[in-house]
């Protein structure tokens, strides 16, 4: 893997992206970070610079094209052309449907919905025209079965991968070699549930079980240098697809009774904390949300899936054995 490689990471600040920069920086890429929150930014630069890599901060709102736009245009004066664009920025609200206000309803969306949707366009304006590079979207079990309390949220993941979908097949259609994925995720221990708003009587929690944010990390560090149209993360999200197209009235059920107690804690919520719907609190959140000890720290789910080829090639040589030696028996 070349060391030159220009990554821009979205929503770099803390929990995945903040990982997923980590972690491209320990290749000693060079890398844009974009984010609202400036702590959170300088925090992200210095532990890329420690791993050998390098960083270009850039304190930006995903859901204003122009600043995304301006963004990208710095990154490769500074950097130059851009390999690997990862969009990876949210927002979300934990509250039903029925109390969330239209101002938060569209802050979510626009921030996890457009916000990738101008990063796709950005790189994708620039790409094109070199014919290569990658886009990998950071997805979600979610963006195929919405459970309750996150009724924006679940909505921005099922229609971003409509847009995946449809871009993929113009790219298709056009035979560019400009590669578009998509990594899906189950519930991850991330700063979001200590400041993304919430209306519910408890701290939130990700459903169980859940995972710390290196997996996620080393799934899109992995789904940017392969070309794999998707990537599902962990058994949950398995299940909850799969599951999903087979009996959704079953999962409607099971989520209806396990979906309300199930993202939230123990722990009373403070009413007066600051939250990032609209605007970053002060301070370097890090990648790791409250849940260390709980988080799964590794998926063999994911090592599979990474490696699927070699394991249908491994099954149809066994079948073809075993098939051989029953032949062989019934003919002696």
């Amino acid at each position: 893997m070349a060391n030159s490689e220009v990554v821009v990471v979205t929503g770099a600040s803390s929990g995945i992206g903040r990982a997923i920069a980590r972690r491209f920086g320990q290749d000693g890429a060079r890398i844009g970070l974009i984010a609202r929150g400036r702590d959170g930014l300088h925090g992200a630069s210095e532990e890329i610079e420690r791993a050998g890599g390098q960083a270009l901060v850039l304190p930006t709102d995903v859901a204003d094209w122009d600043a995304v736009n301006s963004a990208a245009r710095a990154v490769e004066e500074a950097f130059g052309p851009i390999d690997i664009w990862i969009n990876n920025a949210m927002a979300t609200i934990f509250a039903p449907f029925s109390d969330i206000g239209p101002d938060e309803f569209r802050r979510a969306t626009e921030v996890t919905y457009l916000g990738t949707v101008w990063g796709t366009k950005a790189a994708l304006d620039r790409m094109r025209a070199r014919d290569r590079g990658t886009i990998v979207i950071v997805g979600s079990a979610l963006a195929y079965r919405g459970i309750p309390l996150q009724s924006a949220y679940c909505g921005a993941k099922h229609g971003i991968k409509g847009v995946f979908e449809s871009l993929r097949t113009e790219l298709r259609h056009d035979g560019s070699n400009v590669h578009l994925s998509m990594v899906q995720l189950p519930g991850v221990n991330t700063p979001q549930f200590l400041h993304g708003r919430s209306k519910m009587p408890k701290v939130p929690q990700p459903m169980p079980p859940y995972y710390e944010p290196e997996v996620a990390a080393d799934a899109v560090h992995w789904a940017a240098h392969h070309r794999r149209r998707e990537l599902y993360v962990g058994a949950p999200t398995v299940k909850t697809i799969v599951g999903n197209k087979l009996a959704p009235w079953l999962v409607e059920r099971v989520l209806a009774k396990q979906g309300f107690q199930g993202q939230q804690s123990d722990k009373p919520r403070d009413p007066n904390r600051p939250d990032n719907l609209f605007s970053p609190p002060p301070g370097d959140p890090g990648a790791h949300g409250p849940y260390d000890g709980q988080a799964r720290t590794s998926s063999i789910q994911l090592q599979l899936a990474k490696r699927r080829r070699l394991l249908g090639a491994t099954a149809g040589a066994v079948l073809m054995l075993t098939g051989s030696l029953v032949l062989g028996r019934r003919s002696g």
